[in-house]
């Protein structure tokens, strides 16, 4: 496994990078019920993708399932906020960010192009996740050390403070020193690393064994569940919020549209059992 021609990674950890990037400096300009919404298009370049670089084909109900799926995540979200919440920043950064889930969309892609040369070139064998996780992962770091000065000015950090801007950080992180904002550190922060890390590792095995579509579906089902979760009595999370009123309706057609997609076999499992 360790054999295997590198060129695939470094394409991965440069795809992202691209996407931490441009989401990063898009998420920290639009509201946080805006990127939700957003996001849908990573299901929209996943599908069109996968038509161009796996040969897969979609039948009416696989494509219709993965509408509804969309809809009721926008139902979901838009209920809560206002309806001009997505302009409010400027089309350029709403343009940034589903740039960003491009890049994150042909990651995915590509992984599942690793999986499946792997699958032939190990005669039957599978490249383990870690590996694959590891070689993004490695490249990503390198591309974004990169990328630094161009970041640094997207971000509206000037390039001579990032050595200042990363020392602070990593007191916040540390919970060190007087800066604000740090509750929690270092609990939450090595938590979320954990539970990210756990969320990661499980879209990646369910990518090795079923493809990119499935697992984009699977992660968008993260999206009424995080909603709800702010409704609860959390610490650190301050007064709970109330469920948005089409919260229901959107979580049902988001279920709806994934059973509709799981019920429908693909074309080429369908050519095979015939």
């Amino acid at each position: 496994m360790l054999s295997l021609p590198k060129t695939p990674f470094l394409a991965v950890g440069l795809l992202e990078a691209l996407g931490a990037a441009s989401g990063m400096a898009a998420g920290a300009i639009l509201s946080g019920a805006a990127i939700p919404v957003l996001s849908q298009s990573f299901l929209v370049w996943q599908l069109l993708l996968s038509y161009i670089f796996l040969g897969r084909r979609y039948s009416f109900n696989q494509l219709f399932g993965c509408f509804l799926v969309a809809m009721g995540v926008i139902i979901t979200v838009a209920s809560g906020s206002s309806a001009g919440s997505i302009m409010e920043a400027g089309i350029f950064w709403s343009l940034l960010m589903i740039v960003s889930f491009l890049f994150q969309a042909a990651d995915t892609v590509l992984k599942e192009i690793i999986f499946l040369d792997a699958a032939r070139k190990l005669k039957g064998g599978t490249v383990d996740l870690f590996v694959v996780n590891t070689f993004g992962s490695a490249f990503q770091a390198v591309f974004i050390s990169l990328l630094l000065p161009f970041l640094s000015k997207l971000w509206g950090i000037p390039f001579f403070q990032l050595p200042t801007y990363v020392k602070d950080g990593a007191a916040c992180f540390l919970n060190l020193g007087t800066i604000q904002g740090c509750d929690g550190a270092p609990l939450l922060p090595l938590l979320f690393v954990i539970v990210n890390m756990g969320f990661n590792i499980s879209l990646l095995h369910l990518l090795k064994i079923s493809s990119a579509v499935v697992s984009c579906l699977a992660s968008t089902f993260s999206v009424p569940i995080a909603v709800f979760i702010f409704t609860l009595p959390l610490p650190y999370l301050g007064v709970a919020s109330s469920l948005p009123p089409g919260f229901i309706v959107g979580a049902a057609i988001l279920v709806l549209g994934m059973l509709i997609y799981a019920w429908t076999p693909s074309l080429h499992m369908a050519k095979a059992s015939t």
